[in-house]
């Protein structure tokens, strides 16, 4: 969460139709085979069958670019523009600016939806409304706009967005352009993980944010900040996450992902938009022109959709081809095929610097008991290689309002690979993201020094954010420091915003995934009724 989170247990679900608003749940018989419950020893002891064989191939020495279309990623397509949007208030923000310039579609794919909630709480509610009025609005406005929100089916029950508009409607929703429809086509446990919004197909945006409560926030992300509130009044905890945002190609390559998903849910095969609208926020400043942008994938195997795990793939060939260093920014880092890759490069004396910043609290049973858990494991493996100290595990903290500090919730997932590679997505980096869950990512490959030097300078300003540093005094920390990325941070690293170690990299503990894990998070769908027929059998 952040109250329920969107990688605690996914909930039990074994409805494949599609639900509108208007009408009750639809459901049909289903097949779950893909992995059965005998498969789950193997999983709790390392990773699937299908995700060991990417590994190895992984594993081999890069050669080449990193991007490599219909292996790693579905298509690579060209970009007149591309931005990095750092923390919700920044996104959000863009976001309803070039809402208010779409003309004739608005695709919304999303984990969990919330109308209720407003882009911009920093202004008036005559400036910026709620969401689901706001799109209202702008179908009323312009009789070619059609709005269309898909939103994963145990939001419901699961997500932290209220419930009801979902199940039941919302005066907002009552216009005949304007379409909100809950996605049951997922296999059981399995979430609708993607974040994508495409406007016009002429820009999408994608990432780790989804349009609902709990989720805006600016880069100070101060513990008491009283625009970050609850329904009931309270404050909610800071977060920090990340979207993309691009144009061309790119943006009706994303559009066609979501519309592929639309179809898959509804039946409804949606013709693209004219083209001919530049609905690009005016005050966002590209931080990559003309930049090819690889879209990457992750679908399980059901009903006649086949198994995608191109996402997987990509991360673990990025992963492997690092030289300087690694830098991560993960809600949830458990997967032991992302262990095996940093575990190699731990190895190598002359291997990269490894820098992970990650969530540390759970919320909930489940999330602490797997991913908590298994977060720890990791870490503790991963310490035990580190012979040259090239690695660093932290979590982030702000200034309390009572003399204490109060911790960021990372739900940001980045990847960025010396000054060559930059991933921004929704999957994160556990076992449900390689295989269960449907995910999107977007990822870029410099091919210019511009772009080099825009991937670096974008990794130095995450990093700066958690101290409370400038970036280009950050940057210069790595110079004099001959390139040390660890060496930077540990000479800011003094102050109450700061980056603290996970227990884990010092204390004793167990270093192989939790009993439990296959089943709590798995790799691939499974069919727990077929225990019970092998033993009839």
């Amino acid at each position: 969460m952040i109250g329920r989170s969107d990688a605690d247990l996914a909930g039990w679900n074994a409805d494949p139709g599609s639900v509108d608003r208007n009408l009750g749940f639809n459901p049909e018989l289903a097949s779950y085979s893909v992995m059965t419950v005998a498969d789950v020893q193997l999983l709790e002891e390392t990773t699937s069958r299908q995700a060991l064989d990417t590994a190895r191939r992984a594993a081999r020495p890069a050669a080449g670019p990193i991007l490599r279309p219909g292996q790693n990623c579905w298509r690579v397509a060209q970009s007149d523009r591309a931005s990095v949007l750092i923390d919700g208030a920044s996104y959000f923000a863009h976001l309803e600016a070039a809402l208010r310039k779409a003309q004739r579609s608005i695709l919304i794919v999303g984990w969990d939806f919330d109308g209720s909630i407003r882009l911009r709480p920093d202004v008036g509610a005559e400036d910026s409304p709620p969401l689901g009025p706001l799109l209202r609005s702008l179908v009323e406005e312009r009789p070619d706009l059609e709005v269309r929100i898909l939103v994963w089916s145990i939001a419901v029950v699961h997500a932290p967005g209220a419930p009801g508009p979902l199940i039941f409607g919302a005066d907002w929703q009552n216009h005949p352009r304007l379409h909100l429809k809950l996605d049951t086509h997922h296999p059981l446990y399995a979430a609708h993980h993607q974040k994508i919004v495409s406007i016009d197909d002429s820009l999408a945006f994608t990432g780790g944010m989804d349009l609902t409560v709990e989720r805006w926030d600016t880069h100070r992300h101060a513990c008491d900040d009283p625009l970050r509130l609850r329904g009931d009044g309270s404050i909610y905890e800071p977060v920090h996450d990340l979207q993309m945002a691009v144009d061309g190609d790119a943006a009706r390559a994303i559009a066609q992902v979501g519309y592929e998903r639309w179809k898959f849910a509804t039946g409804e095969e949606l013709a693209p938009s004219p083209t001919g609208s530049d609905p690009w926020p005016p005050d966002l400043t590209p931080d990559f022109h003309h930049a090819p942008i690889a879209i990457a994938r992750t679908y399980p195997a059901w009903g006649e959709q086949p198994a995608v795990n191109e996402a997987a793939a990509l991360t673990l060939d990025a992963l492997s081809a690092a030289r300087e260093t690694i830098y991560i920014e993960a809600q949830y880092m458990t997967a032991p095929y992302v262990g095996d890759v940093l575990e190699r490069h731990l190895a190598d004396p002359d291997g990269p610097e490894i820098v992970v910043i990650q969530t540390h609290e759970s919320h909930g049973w489940a999330e602490e008991l797997v991913m908590g858990t298994n977060r720890d494991r990791l870490i503790r493996r991963l310490r035990k290689c580190d012979h040259h100290s090239r690695l660093r595990v932290y979590y982030p903290v702000v200034p309390g309002s009572e003399g204490g500090e109060c911790q960021v919730l990372i739900h940001s997932k980045v990847i960025i690979v010396d000054d060559v590679f930059l991933r921004i997505g929704s999957s994160n980096l556990n076992n449900r993201s390689i295989g269960l869950d449907s995910e999107c990512d977007a990822a870029i490959e410099a091919t210019t020094e511009e772009m080099r030097q825009t991937i670096v300078q974008l990794r130095n300003r995450l990093i700066a954010e958690h101290l409370e540093v400038d970036p280009e005094t950050f940057s210069g920390a790595i110079a004099s420091n001959d390139g040390s990325v660890i060496a930077a941070i540990e000479q800011f690293n003094t102050g109450v915003r700061s980056l603290r170690a996970f227990k884990a990299m010092s204390d004793d503990g167990p270093d192989v995934p939790a009993t439990g894990t296959g089943l709590l998070d798995p790799l691939e769908p499974f069919e727990p009724l077929s225990l019970f027929r092998r033993r009839k059998e």
